[in-house]
Protein backbone atom coordinates (compact mmCIF):
# COMPACT_ATOMS: atom_id res chain seq x y z
CA UNK A 1 0.00 0.00 0.00
CA UNK A 2 3.10 2.30 0.42
CA UNK A 3 3.85 1.72 -3.19
CA UNK A 4 -0.19 2.99 -4.23
CA UNK A 5 0.62 6.28 -1.63
CA UNK A 6 3.55 6.67 -3.53
CA UNK A 7 2.43 5.91 -6.93
CA UNK A 8 -0.33 8.37 -6.52
CA UNK A 9 2.04 11.08 -4.97
CA UNK A 10 2.73 12.72 -8.77
CA UNK A 11 1.59 14.95 -11.34
CA UNK A 12 1.11 17.53 -8.57
CA UNK A 13 2.55 20.46 -10.65
CA UNK A 14 2.13 19.38 -14.27
CA UNK A 15 2.02 21.71 -16.70
CA UNK A 16 3.56 24.38 -14.50
CA UNK A 17 5.99 25.86 -17.62
CA UNK A 18 3.87 25.66 -19.95
CA UNK A 19 2.09 29.88 -21.10
CA UNK A 20 -1.13 30.13 -18.85
CA UNK A 21 -4.57 30.80 -20.09
CA UNK A 22 -7.03 33.44 -18.89
CA UNK A 23 -10.76 32.82 -18.42
CA UNK A 24 -13.05 30.22 -17.86
CA UNK A 25 -14.85 28.52 -15.13
CA UNK A 26 -13.73 25.89 -12.54
CA UNK A 27 -16.25 23.38 -11.66
CA UNK A 28 -16.07 21.83 -8.20
CA UNK A 29 -18.33 19.66 -6.57
CA UNK A 30 -18.93 20.04 -2.72
CA UNK A 31 -20.10 17.60 -0.35
CA UNK A 32 -22.49 19.14 1.60
CA UNK A 33 -23.99 22.50 2.61
CA UNK A 34 -21.95 24.56 4.48
CA UNK A 35 -23.36 26.29 7.83
CA UNK A 36 -21.60 30.04 6.33
CA UNK A 37 -19.12 31.27 4.68
CA UNK A 38 -17.14 32.84 7.15
CA UNK A 39 -13.85 30.75 7.58
CA UNK A 40 -13.18 32.43 10.86
CA UNK A 41 -16.93 30.98 12.38
CA UNK A 42 -16.85 27.74 11.29
CA UNK A 43 -14.65 24.21 11.60
CA UNK A 44 -15.34 22.18 7.94
CA UNK A 45 -13.45 21.60 5.01
CA UNK A 46 -16.94 22.56 3.47
CA UNK A 47 -16.30 26.01 4.41
CA UNK A 48 -12.64 26.30 3.77
CA UNK A 49 -12.80 25.06 0.18
CA UNK A 50 -14.98 26.89 -1.36
CA UNK A 51 -14.31 30.01 0.68
CA UNK A 52 -10.65 30.51 1.06
CA UNK A 53 -9.80 32.37 -2.48
CA UNK A 54 -11.75 35.30 -0.84
CA UNK A 55 -8.94 36.07 1.22
CA UNK A 56 -5.85 36.72 2.44
CA UNK A 57 -3.48 35.60 5.32
CA UNK A 58 -0.59 37.76 6.66
CA UNK A 59 1.50 34.55 6.22
CA UNK A 60 0.44 31.47 4.30
CA UNK A 61 1.68 28.52 3.13
CA UNK A 62 3.36 28.07 -0.22
CA UNK A 63 0.41 26.75 -2.28
CA UNK A 64 2.69 24.90 -4.29
CA UNK A 65 4.79 22.71 -1.85
CA UNK A 66 2.38 19.77 -1.04
CA UNK A 67 3.58 19.59 2.63
CA UNK A 68 3.13 21.52 5.17
CA UNK A 69 6.25 22.89 7.21
CA UNK A 70 7.59 25.90 8.55
CA UNK A 71 10.34 26.70 5.82
CA UNK A 72 7.54 26.34 3.40
CA UNK A 73 5.19 29.76 5.00
CA UNK A 74 5.58 32.71 2.45
CA UNK A 75 4.45 36.44 2.98
CA UNK A 76 0.62 37.40 2.11
CA UNK A 77 -0.15 40.27 3.04
CA UNK A 78 2.75 40.63 5.51
CA UNK A 79 5.74 40.95 3.53
CA UNK A 80 8.32 40.44 6.06
CA UNK A 81 7.89 39.46 10.08
CA UNK A 82 10.74 38.88 12.93
CA UNK A 83 10.90 37.80 16.57
CA UNK A 84 12.47 39.87 19.34
CA UNK A 85 15.48 38.19 21.42
CA UNK A 86 12.60 36.74 23.71
CA UNK A 87 10.55 34.51 21.57
CA UNK A 88 7.54 36.71 22.78
CA UNK A 89 7.45 39.33 20.17
CA UNK A 90 6.29 38.81 16.82
CA UNK A 91 6.48 41.48 14.06
CA UNK A 92 5.00 42.18 10.65
CA UNK A 93 5.14 44.70 8.11
CA UNK A 94 2.15 44.97 6.08
CA UNK A 95 2.07 45.38 2.38
CA UNK A 96 0.66 49.02 0.71
CA UNK A 97 -1.90 49.42 -1.53
CA UNK A 98 -4.20 46.27 -0.95
CA UNK A 99 -7.66 47.07 -0.96
CA UNK A 100 -11.12 45.14 0.39
CA UNK A 101 -13.51 43.56 -2.46
CA UNK A 102 -15.80 46.97 -1.42
CA UNK A 103 -12.60 49.27 -2.35
CA UNK A 104 -12.01 50.29 1.26
CA UNK A 105 -7.88 50.23 2.29
CA UNK A 106 -6.37 47.17 4.29
CA UNK A 107 -4.58 48.58 7.21
CA UNK A 108 -2.80 47.82 10.22
CA UNK A 109 -6.23 47.90 11.69
CA UNK A 110 -7.74 44.94 9.98
CA UNK A 111 -5.36 42.75 11.39
CA UNK A 112 -5.73 44.07 15.18
CA UNK A 113 -9.84 43.81 14.79
CA UNK A 114 -9.49 39.98 13.39
CA UNK A 115 -6.87 38.63 16.17
CA UNK A 116 -8.69 41.15 18.91
CA UNK A 117 -12.20 39.37 17.75
CA UNK A 118 -10.87 35.35 17.33
CA UNK A 119 -9.39 35.57 20.76
CA UNK A 120 -11.88 36.85 22.77
CA UNK A 121 -10.24 40.06 22.95
CA UNK A 122 -13.59 41.90 21.58
CA UNK A 123 -16.44 40.18 23.42
CA UNK A 124 -18.78 38.89 21.25
CA UNK A 125 -17.68 40.04 18.19
CA UNK A 126 -18.18 36.78 16.24
CA UNK A 127 -20.85 34.48 17.54
CA UNK A 128 -18.50 31.61 17.85
CA UNK A 129 -14.72 30.87 17.34
CA UNK A 130 -13.74 27.39 17.02
CA UNK A 131 -10.31 28.02 17.09
CA UNK A 132 -9.79 30.59 20.45
CA UNK A 133 -7.77 27.56 21.70
CA UNK A 134 -4.94 28.70 19.31
CA UNK A 135 -4.60 32.14 20.84
CA UNK A 136 -4.88 31.32 24.27
CA UNK A 137 -1.09 32.60 24.94
CA UNK A 138 -1.71 35.77 22.94
CA UNK A 139 -2.10 38.58 24.84
CA UNK A 140 -2.08 41.80 22.85
CA UNK A 141 -2.09 42.59 18.93
CA UNK A 142 -0.37 46.41 18.94
CA UNK A 143 -0.77 48.35 15.94
CA UNK A 144 2.59 50.26 15.18
CA UNK A 145 2.02 52.19 12.24
CA UNK A 146 -0.29 51.78 9.32
CA UNK A 147 1.44 48.72 7.87
CA UNK A 148 3.04 46.95 11.03
CA UNK A 149 1.68 45.32 14.08
CA UNK A 150 3.32 43.10 16.71
CA UNK A 151 1.62 39.66 17.98
CA UNK A 152 2.65 39.83 22.02
CA UNK A 153 2.49 36.61 23.51
CA UNK A 154 2.84 35.34 27.25
CA UNK A 155 5.64 32.96 26.54
CA UNK A 156 7.55 31.60 23.04
CA UNK A 157 5.37 29.51 21.08
CA UNK A 158 6.96 27.93 17.78
CA UNK A 159 3.39 27.33 16.36
CA UNK A 160 2.38 30.43 16.05
CA UNK A 161 3.45 31.16 12.77
CA UNK A 162 2.20 27.89 11.50
CA UNK A 163 -1.18 28.87 12.52
CA UNK A 164 -1.00 32.41 11.24
CA UNK A 165 -0.58 30.74 7.91
CA UNK A 166 -3.42 28.17 7.86
CA UNK A 167 -6.10 28.40 5.62
CA UNK A 168 -8.23 29.37 8.56
CA UNK A 169 -6.45 32.14 9.66
CA UNK A 170 -7.64 34.64 6.70
CA UNK A 171 -7.76 38.83 7.81
CA UNK A 172 -11.17 40.29 8.06
CA UNK A 173 -12.01 43.78 7.34
CA UNK A 174 -13.00 45.64 10.07
CA UNK A 175 -15.47 47.78 8.64
CA UNK A 176 -17.48 45.23 7.81
CA UNK A 177 -19.86 43.49 11.03
CA UNK A 178 -19.24 39.56 11.81
CA UNK A 179 -23.18 39.11 10.57
CA UNK A 180 -22.45 40.69 7.48
CA UNK A 181 -19.51 37.90 7.11
CA UNK A 182 -21.68 35.03 7.37
CA UNK A 183 -23.81 36.11 4.46
CA UNK A 184 -21.74 38.81 2.02
CA UNK A 185 -18.13 37.66 2.88
CA UNK A 186 -15.44 40.46 2.26
CA UNK A 187 -12.16 39.92 1.75
CA UNK A 188 -8.58 41.02 -0.10
CA UNK A 189 -8.54 37.45 -2.30
CA UNK A 190 -8.60 36.87 -5.66
CA UNK A 191 -11.90 35.93 -5.57
CA UNK A 192 -14.97 38.17 -5.05
CA UNK A 193 -18.12 36.53 -3.51
CA UNK A 194 -21.38 36.30 -6.02
CA UNK A 195 -23.68 34.46 -3.99
CA UNK A 196 -24.68 31.41 -1.94
CA UNK A 197 -27.91 29.45 -2.14
CA UNK A 198 -27.65 26.60 0.55
CA UNK A 199 -28.23 22.80 -0.47
CA UNK A 200 -27.68 24.19 -4.11
CA UNK A 201 -24.43 25.98 -5.26
CA UNK A 202 -21.55 28.76 -3.90
CA UNK A 203 -20.69 31.03 -6.76
CA UNK A 204 -17.06 33.40 -6.97
CA UNK A 205 -15.53 35.55 -9.63
CA UNK A 206 -12.40 36.70 -10.66
CA UNK A 207 -11.12 39.80 -8.34
CA UNK A 208 -10.27 42.56 -10.77
CA UNK A 209 -8.42 44.65 -8.33
CA UNK A 210 -6.54 41.70 -6.85
CA UNK A 211 -3.15 43.06 -5.41
CA UNK A 212 -1.06 40.29 -7.26
CA UNK A 213 -1.15 41.72 -10.68
CA UNK A 214 -2.31 39.45 -13.29
CA UNK A 215 -4.23 37.11 -11.03
CA UNK A 216 -6.22 35.24 -10.47
CA UNK A 217 -6.13 33.51 -14.34
CA UNK A 218 -9.76 32.25 -13.86
CA UNK A 219 -12.77 34.31 -14.69
CA UNK A 220 -15.41 31.96 -12.62
CA UNK A 221 -15.40 29.15 -9.77
CA UNK A 222 -18.54 27.56 -9.53
CA UNK A 223 -19.69 24.83 -6.61
CA UNK A 224 -22.37 23.06 -6.74
CA UNK A 225 -23.78 20.95 -3.83
CA UNK A 226 -24.13 17.32 -4.63
CA UNK A 227 -24.27 14.94 -1.55
CA UNK A 228 -24.63 12.07 -3.38
CA UNK A 229 -20.58 10.96 -3.94
CA UNK A 230 -21.57 8.18 -6.58
CA UNK A 231 -23.09 11.12 -8.53
CA UNK A 232 -19.58 13.21 -8.17
CA UNK A 233 -17.68 10.63 -9.39
CA UNK A 234 -19.66 10.25 -12.26
CA UNK A 235 -19.59 13.80 -12.68
CA UNK A 236 -15.55 13.90 -12.50
CA UNK A 237 -15.39 10.59 -14.71
CA UNK A 238 -17.53 12.15 -17.44
CA UNK A 239 -15.74 15.92 -17.47
CA UNK A 240 -18.59 17.76 -15.83
CA UNK A 241 -16.55 18.87 -12.95
CA UNK A 242 -12.97 19.91 -13.27
CA UNK A 243 -11.75 18.91 -9.75
CA UNK A 244 -13.63 16.36 -7.39
CA UNK A 245 -14.12 17.55 -3.93
CA UNK A 246 -10.65 16.96 -2.11
CA UNK A 247 -11.53 14.20 -0.07
CA UNK A 248 -13.66 12.02 -1.86
CA UNK A 249 -12.23 9.29 -3.17
CA UNK A 250 -11.11 6.20 -1.48
CA UNK A 251 -8.49 3.49 -2.26
CA UNK A 252 -10.79 1.17 -4.23
CA UNK A 253 -12.43 4.21 -5.85
CA UNK A 254 -9.11 5.68 -6.94
CA UNK A 255 -8.02 2.64 -9.01
CA UNK A 256 -11.91 2.56 -10.31
CA UNK A 257 -11.32 6.32 -11.79
CA UNK A 258 -8.10 4.88 -13.03
CA UNK A 259 -9.66 2.71 -15.17
CA UNK A 260 -12.95 4.54 -16.31
CA UNK A 261 -10.66 7.88 -16.98
CA UNK A 262 -7.16 6.99 -17.11
CA UNK A 263 -6.30 10.97 -17.59
CA UNK A 264 -7.39 11.99 -14.84
CA UNK A 265 -5.05 13.05 -11.45
CA UNK A 266 -5.19 11.87 -8.18
CA UNK A 267 -3.09 12.62 -5.03
CA UNK A 268 -4.13 9.58 -1.57
CA UNK A 269 -3.31 11.42 0.84
CA UNK A 270 -4.03 11.67 5.16
CA UNK A 271 -7.21 13.50 5.55
CA UNK A 272 -8.05 13.46 9.15
CA UNK A 273 -8.94 11.31 12.16
CA UNK A 274 -11.80 9.50 12.62
CA UNK A 275 -12.62 9.82 16.34
CA UNK A 276 -15.24 9.09 19.33
CA UNK A 277 -16.95 12.29 20.66
CA UNK A 278 -18.43 10.82 24.44
CA UNK A 279 -20.75 12.79 25.85
CA UNK A 280 -19.36 11.66 29.25
CA UNK A 281 -22.08 14.57 31.30
CA UNK A 282 -25.21 12.22 30.91
CA UNK A 283 -25.83 9.00 31.67
CA UNK A 284 -24.73 6.26 30.80
CA UNK A 285 -21.66 7.47 29.51
CA UNK A 286 -20.75 9.37 32.86
CA UNK A 287 -19.84 6.25 33.94
CA UNK A 288 -16.06 6.06 33.85
CA UNK A 289 -15.66 2.12 33.29
CA UNK A 290 -17.88 2.10 30.55
CA UNK A 291 -15.73 4.98 28.77
CA UNK A 292 -13.14 2.65 29.77
CA UNK A 293 -14.98 -0.18 28.06
CA UNK A 294 -15.61 1.76 24.78
CA UNK A 295 -11.63 2.41 23.91
CA UNK A 296 -10.84 -1.16 24.97
CA UNK A 297 -13.52 -2.66 22.48
CA UNK A 298 -11.91 -0.79 19.32
CA UNK A 299 -9.91 -3.01 16.84
CA UNK A 300 -7.86 -0.47 14.55
CA UNK A 301 -6.98 -2.52 12.79
CA UNK A 302 -10.08 -3.25 11.26
CA UNK A 303 -11.20 0.23 11.01
CA UNK A 304 -7.95 0.65 9.03
CA UNK A 305 -8.19 -2.30 6.82
CA UNK A 306 -12.06 -1.51 6.02
CA UNK A 307 -11.83 2.36 5.45
CA UNK A 308 -7.82 2.51 4.38
CA UNK A 309 -7.37 -0.69 2.56
CA UNK A 310 -4.48 -0.75 4.96
CA UNK A 311 -2.52 2.23 4.12
CA UNK A 312 -0.54 3.46 6.97
CA UNK A 313 -3.95 4.38 8.97
CA UNK A 314 -3.23 3.69 12.40
CA UNK A 315 -1.80 6.29 15.01
CA UNK A 316 -2.95 8.63 18.24
CA UNK A 317 -3.54 11.72 18.19
CA UNK A 318 -1.61 13.41 15.91
CA UNK A 319 -0.92 12.45 12.04
CA UNK A 320 0.97 9.28 12.18
CA UNK A 321 4.46 8.97 9.96
CA UNK A 322 5.78 9.41 7.39
CA UNK A 323 2.96 11.82 6.90
CA UNK A 324 3.14 13.52 9.68
CA UNK A 325 6.51 15.01 11.82
CA UNK A 326 4.83 14.95 15.29
CA UNK A 327 3.06 11.57 15.55
CA UNK A 328 4.89 8.61 17.53
CA UNK A 329 6.66 5.60 15.51
CA UNK A 330 5.27 2.09 15.24
CA UNK A 331 7.42 1.29 18.13
CA UNK A 332 6.53 3.85 20.22
CA UNK A 333 2.42 4.06 19.30
CA UNK A 334 2.94 -0.10 19.98
CA UNK A 335 3.53 0.80 23.77
CA UNK A 336 0.70 2.71 23.94
CA UNK A 337 -2.75 1.42 25.23
CA UNK A 338 -5.05 -0.28 22.79
CA UNK A 339 -2.55 0.21 20.06
CA UNK A 340 -0.84 -3.38 21.09
CA UNK A 341 -2.11 -6.94 19.48
CA UNK A 342 -4.01 -7.93 22.46
CA UNK A 343 -7.60 -6.94 21.13
CA UNK A 344 -8.78 -10.43 22.96
CA UNK A 345 -7.43 -9.65 26.52
CA UNK A 346 -9.16 -6.13 25.89
CA UNK A 347 -12.51 -6.96 25.13
CA UNK A 348 -12.58 -9.37 27.73
CA UNK A 349 -11.28 -6.39 30.07
CA UNK A 350 -13.74 -4.79 28.67
CA UNK A 351 -16.65 -7.19 29.28
CA UNK A 352 -16.04 -7.20 32.65
CA UNK A 353 -16.07 -3.47 32.92
CA UNK A 354 -19.85 -3.37 31.30
CA UNK A 355 -20.24 -6.16 33.86
CA UNK A 356 -19.77 -4.31 36.78
CA UNK A 357 -21.89 -1.81 35.19
CA UNK A 358 -24.94 -4.09 35.70
CA UNK A 359 -24.42 -4.94 31.55
CA UNK A 360 -23.80 -8.64 30.19
CA UNK A 361 -25.24 -11.10 27.61
CA UNK A 362 -28.63 -10.28 29.51
CA UNK A 363 -29.01 -7.21 29.66
CA UNK A 364 -27.41 -5.35 26.56
CA UNK A 365 -27.33 -1.44 26.51
CA UNK A 366 -28.98 0.08 23.30
CA UNK A 367 -27.72 3.42 22.52
CA UNK A 368 -27.40 5.78 19.42
CA UNK A 369 -24.43 6.59 17.57
CA UNK A 370 -24.77 9.96 16.66
CA UNK A 371 -22.71 11.02 13.05
CA UNK A 372 -22.93 13.19 10.06
CA UNK A 373 -23.94 12.45 7.02
CA UNK A 374 -21.26 12.30 5.19
CA UNK A 375 -19.63 9.05 4.23
CA UNK A 376 -16.43 9.38 6.11
CA UNK A 377 -18.53 10.09 9.21
CA UNK A 378 -21.04 7.34 8.17
CA UNK A 379 -18.91 4.52 7.46
CA UNK A 380 -16.91 4.61 10.81
CA UNK A 381 -19.83 5.07 12.47
CA UNK A 382 -21.12 1.55 11.50
CA UNK A 383 -17.78 -0.57 11.85
CA UNK A 384 -18.13 0.81 15.30
CA UNK A 385 -21.64 -0.40 15.87
CA UNK A 386 -20.10 -3.74 15.30
CA UNK A 387 -17.27 -3.18 17.52
CA UNK A 388 -19.67 -2.34 20.48
CA UNK A 389 -21.69 -6.09 19.70
CA UNK A 390 -18.80 -7.69 20.94
CA UNK A 391 -18.82 -5.65 25.10
CA UNK A 392 -22.52 -6.03 25.23
CA UNK A 393 -23.83 -2.58 23.88
CA UNK A 394 -26.52 -2.52 20.17
CA UNK A 395 -25.79 0.88 18.90
CA UNK A 396 -27.83 2.24 15.87
CA UNK A 397 -26.99 5.28 13.83
CA UNK A 398 -28.45 8.60 14.12
CA UNK A 399 -27.04 10.33 10.93
CA UNK A 400 -27.72 14.35 10.48
CA UNK A 401 -27.22 16.54 8.23
CA UNK A 402 -23.91 18.89 8.56
CA UNK A 403 -25.60 22.27 10.16
CA UNK A 404 -27.74 19.87 12.87
CA UNK A 405 -24.56 18.08 13.55
CA UNK A 406 -22.53 20.45 14.37
CA UNK A 407 -25.14 22.27 16.75
CA UNK A 408 -26.28 19.37 17.94
CA UNK A 409 -22.55 18.29 19.15
CA UNK A 410 -22.27 22.03 21.12
CA UNK A 411 -25.15 21.50 23.06
CA UNK A 412 -23.93 18.10 24.11
CA UNK A 413 -27.42 16.52 22.10
CA UNK A 414 -26.31 12.94 21.81
CA UNK A 415 -24.50 10.01 23.44
CA UNK A 416 -21.77 8.87 21.51
CA UNK A 417 -20.62 10.32 18.34
CA UNK A 418 -18.32 9.20 15.24
CA UNK A 419 -16.77 12.36 13.93
CA UNK A 420 -14.14 13.39 11.89
CA UNK A 421 -11.52 16.18 12.62
CA UNK A 422 -9.60 16.88 9.39
CA UNK A 423 -5.57 18.00 9.64
CA UNK A 424 -5.75 22.08 9.84
CA UNK A 425 -2.15 21.95 10.86
CA UNK A 426 0.80 18.82 11.41
CA UNK A 427 1.41 21.18 14.66
CA UNK A 428 1.23 19.52 18.20
CA UNK A 429 -0.11 23.15 19.42
CA UNK A 430 -3.44 22.52 16.95
CA UNK A 431 -4.35 19.45 17.56
CA UNK A 432 -4.17 19.21 21.63
CA UNK A 433 -5.31 22.72 22.16
CA UNK A 434 -8.22 22.81 19.82
CA UNK A 435 -9.87 19.61 20.61
CA UNK A 436 -8.47 19.02 24.64
CA UNK A 437 -7.61 21.94 25.89
CA UNK A 438 -9.95 22.85 28.93
CA UNK A 439 -12.50 25.40 27.50
CA UNK A 440 -11.70 25.09 23.96
CA UNK A 441 -15.25 25.03 22.06
CA UNK A 442 -14.08 22.25 19.82
CA UNK A 443 -12.93 20.15 22.92
CA UNK A 444 -16.72 18.59 22.41
CA UNK A 445 -16.49 16.22 25.61
CA UNK A 446 -15.79 18.89 27.71
CA UNK A 447 -12.14 16.89 28.88
CA UNK A 448 -10.06 19.25 31.37
CA UNK A 449 -7.14 17.69 32.61
CA UNK A 450 -5.16 20.63 34.29
CA UNK A 451 -1.97 18.59 34.73
CA UNK A 452 -2.38 17.52 30.91
CA UNK A 453 -3.10 21.39 30.10
CA UNK A 454 0.06 22.37 31.55
CA UNK A 455 2.07 19.65 29.64
CA UNK A 456 0.62 20.75 26.70
CA UNK A 457 1.63 24.25 27.75
CA UNK A 458 5.40 23.32 28.18
CA UNK A 459 5.95 21.25 25.11
CA UNK A 460 4.32 24.39 22.98
CA UNK A 461 7.36 26.74 24.34
CA UNK A 462 10.00 24.08 24.10
CA UNK A 463 12.08 25.31 21.31
CA UNK A 464 14.04 21.73 20.75
CA UNK A 465 12.05 19.64 17.89
CA UNK A 466 13.54 16.32 19.21
CA UNK A 467 12.43 17.34 22.48
CA UNK A 468 9.25 18.17 22.18
CA UNK A 469 8.53 15.44 20.08
CA UNK A 470 8.83 13.14 23.31
CA UNK A 471 7.10 15.61 25.33
CA UNK A 472 4.08 15.38 22.74
CA UNK A 473 4.27 11.18 22.46
CA UNK A 474 3.59 11.34 26.61
CA UNK A 475 0.50 13.59 25.95
CA UNK A 476 -0.76 11.07 23.60
CA UNK A 477 -0.62 8.45 26.15
CA UNK A 478 -2.25 10.92 29.10
CA UNK A 479 -5.15 11.39 26.93
CA UNK A 480 -5.45 7.98 26.05
CA UNK A 481 -5.45 6.96 29.37
CA UNK A 482 -8.28 9.33 29.85
CA UNK A 483 -10.24 8.20 26.96
CA UNK A 484 -10.16 11.63 26.00
CA UNK A 485 -11.93 11.37 22.07
CA UNK A 486 -9.84 8.31 21.53
CA UNK A 487 -8.80 8.04 18.00
CA UNK A 488 -10.08 5.06 15.80
CA UNK A 489 -7.94 5.11 12.41
CA UNK A 490 -6.65 7.54 10.36
CA UNK A 491 -7.92 8.44 7.11
CA UNK A 492 -6.68 8.15 3.85
CA UNK A 493 -8.53 9.12 0.63
CA UNK A 494 -7.74 11.02 -2.73
CA UNK A 495 -8.10 14.78 -4.51
CA UNK A 496 -8.42 14.25 -8.10
CA UNK A 497 -9.01 16.46 -11.25
CA UNK A 498 -9.04 16.71 -14.81
CA UNK A 499 -5.28 16.68 -16.59
CA UNK A 500 -6.39 20.48 -18.42
CA UNK A 501 -6.04 21.85 -14.85
CA UNK A 502 -2.95 23.36 -14.73
CA UNK A 503 -1.20 24.81 -11.37
CA UNK A 504 -3.36 22.73 -8.94
CA UNK A 505 -1.75 20.45 -6.24
CA UNK A 506 -2.92 18.06 -2.90
CA UNK A 507 -1.15 19.20 -0.08
CA UNK A 508 -0.63 15.64 1.26
CA UNK A 509 -0.50 16.88 5.69
CA UNK A 510 -3.64 19.23 5.74
CA UNK A 511 -7.00 19.42 3.85
CA UNK A 512 -7.31 23.09 5.04
CA UNK A 513 -4.64 25.11 3.37
CA UNK A 514 -4.44 24.68 -0.41
CA UNK A 515 -7.55 26.70 -1.64
CA UNK A 516 -6.07 30.05 -2.75
CA UNK A 517 -6.60 28.81 -6.36
CA UNK A 518 -5.32 32.20 -7.23
CA UNK A 519 -2.82 30.76 -10.69
CA UNK A 520 -4.71 28.16 -11.42
CA UNK A 521 -5.82 27.82 -15.11
CA UNK A 522 -7.28 25.48 -17.28
CA UNK A 523 -5.67 24.43 -20.20
CA UNK A 524 -8.86 23.56 -22.60
CA UNK A 525 -10.93 25.60 -25.11
CA UNK A 526 -14.11 26.71 -24.32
Amino acid sequence: MRLILAVLLCGLLAGTAQAQKRGGTLTMPLIDTPPSPSLHEEATISVVVPFMSLFNNLIVYDQHKMQNRDDTIVPDLATDWSWDATRTKLSFVLREGVKWHDGQPFTAADVKCTWDMVSGLTPNKIRKSPRQEWYANLTEVSVEGPLKVVFHLKRPQPSLLAMLASGYSPVYPCHVPSAAMRTKPIGTGPFRFVEYKMNEVARLERNPDYWKKGLPYLDKIEIPIVPNRATRMLGLISGKYDIGFPTDATVHLVEDLKTQAPAVQCTLRAIGSSNLIINREAPPFDNADIRQALALTLDRPAFNKIMNEGVDGIGASMLPPPAGVWGPPPEVLATFPGYGPDLPQRREKARSLMRNAGYGPERHLPIKIFTRNVSTFRDPALILSDHLKEIYIDAVLDVVETPQFYSRVFKKDYQIGMNATGYSLDDPDQVFYENYGCGSLRNYMNYCNREVQAMMDAQSAELDVEKRKRMVWEIERRLLDDVARPVAYHGYQAGCWQPYVKNYGIMTNSIYNGWRFEDVWLDKDG
